[in-house]
């Protein structure tokens, strides 16, 4: 073997992988595991899967991990990850909102690349420090805004980017939900129960829960800055600390408007997430319920459908398209998107290489919008609807 194929080898060879929550029980945790190993871009070798040893072990062992590498917490793993020769080089954190903070700093500050599930913390203060700490280090901070990774979604913002909409006026998010119509946390169900607590989900419930996503998404497409809102955050739930419910008008920087609903009160609705986004020549409508489908329509003109994998699908979905289209890809492939453009950024900085341009993926400045997001939303409700700044 010469030294340029060593060299490309190891380049190219899987990244040694962690994770940080995601054990027995664990929704998110799973996905994440899932999104890793379906691009072959990994291998998770290390975890601190819970928050007690013995829970952790035992995820761990269901898992096949080595026992000596299941630790009894993020600060234990980090430590003794960073010292073994074969430690990991990338951490997976999946674990509920207020751990996000301290886990992610651990890691960077010991040079392991960061993965981390969304929103980025429970609180602004912990986002911007996050981000002081993402900027210092020499190790990339990759958040995991799924639904970019979406093939018709990268098409429908390389249509905005060449201008194929004109000037952009109008962006309409949603993201309906129905699974917390009724108080199922007081049945102690874990998905649930985090995500209504304060302590660990921070002040924002559906708003920061898929709020974020919705809000995230409309921003990625659109390319536009949010100035400021108003929002009418409420909870219909008798006894839930924090909302379930939201309506936000918004104003971004060049004159744009916006309206963003999420609700998870919204009775018939699953993860009907939608984004429409209208223009001074043409609109465009993609919704996660049929994802491989882009509704685009120039004014005056029949509404034309794009298909994943088709005629007039561009270089932006084709790239991260995996097979023929007809054959649907969803919500797995989406997110195993973004870990394989983390995949891409981290190889190319074992090389000193640069990273390709086409390598998008969300990063620490797009989790601290979101927090901020979340922020200004509940700031606006409690001073009955005002507009305020972002």
């Amino acid at each position: 073997m010469t030294i340029e194929a060593s060299k490309s080898d190891a380049v190219s060879a899987k990244i040694r992988l962690g994770m940080v929550g995601g054990g027995q029980g664990a929704f998110i945790g799973a996905v994440h595991r899932m999104a890793a190993r379906l691009d072959d871009h990994y291998d998770l070798v290390a975890g601190a899967l819970s928050s007690t040893p013995d829970k952790s072990k035992a995820s761990g062992a269901a898992l096949g991990l080595d026992p000596d590498r299941c630790y009894g917490s993020f600060e234990e793993m980090a430590d003794k990850e960073a010292a073994r020769p074969d430690g990991i080089e990338a951490v997976s954190i999946v674990t509920p909102n207020h751990v996000h903070f301290a886990a992610a700093k651990a890691f960077l500050e010991r040079g392991i690349h960061v993965i981390c599930d969304k929103p980025l913390t429970s609180n602004l203060d912990d986002a911007r420090k996050l981000k002081e700490a993402a900027d210092k280090a020499s190790a990339l901070f990759i958040l995991t805004h799924n639904y970019t990774g979406y093939p018709m979604v990268r098409h429908a913002r390389e249509l905005v980017q060449t201008g194929a909409l004109g000037d952009l006026r109008l962006v309409q998010m949603e993201y309906p939900q129905d699974w917390l119509a009724e108080p199922v946390e007081q049945t102690g169900a874990k998905q649930a129960v985090w995500r209504t607590d304060p302590a660990q989900s921070g002040v924002g419930g559906s708003t920061g829960d898929i709020g974020t996503h919705a809000y995230n998404l409309g921003s990625f497409i659109s390319g536009l800055e949010l100035e400021e809102l108003a929002a009418d955050v409420h909870t219909f739930v008798e006894g839930r600390r924090l909302d379930d419910n939201a309506h936000v008008m918004m104003r971004f920087k060049g004159g744009a408007k916006g309206l963003l609903w999420c609700s998870q009160v919204a009775t018939g609705n699953e993860n009907g997430l939608k984004v429409r986004i209208y223009g001074t020549k043409a609109g465009i409508e993609w919704t996660q319920a049929d994802p491989n489908y882009l509704w685009f329509t120039k004014l005056g003109e029949p509404k034309q459908l794009i298909t994943r994998g088709g005629a007039g699908a561009g270089a932006a979905a084709s790239r991260v398209t995996r097979i023929p289209g007809g054959h649907p890809e969803g919500y797995l492939e989406a997110f195993a998107t973004i870990y394989s453009e983390a995949a891409a950024a981290i190889q190319a900085a074992r090389s000193g290489a640069a990273v390709d341009p086409a390598v998008v993926y969300p990063t620490v400045d797009d989790g601290v919008k979101g927090v901020a997001f979340v922020t200004a939303c509940i700031e606006s409700s409690r001073k009955n609807g005002a507009w305020v700044k972002v």
